[in-house]
């Protein structure tokens, strides 16, 4: 599965920034979880209605974007 399967953007929601299977959390949030130091699973454990693969797509979805602005610096 691709991240493009679970990240979503929809230009009414969160202000159009990318969010997790259209739900109200952002890409950005769970990345920010994670570099506070948070688990992965503390992070499953207070949002039940994530998934390991959704967290993964987050993950993805950055380092996809940040291959791409280097692509773009070049």
């Amino acid at each position: 599965m691709s991240y493009s399967d679970l990240i979503t953007i929809e230009p009414g929601k969160r202000g159009g920034k990318p969010c997790i299977r259209g739900l109200r959390i952002t890409v950005y949030d769970v990345l920010e979880y994670l570099a506070s130091g948070m688990a992965q699973e503390e992070i499953l454990r207070q949002f039940p209605y994530l998934t390991r693969e959704d967290i993964q797509a987050c993950l993805a979805f950055a380092a996809d974007r940040e291959r791409k602005l280097e692509i773009s610096r070049a």
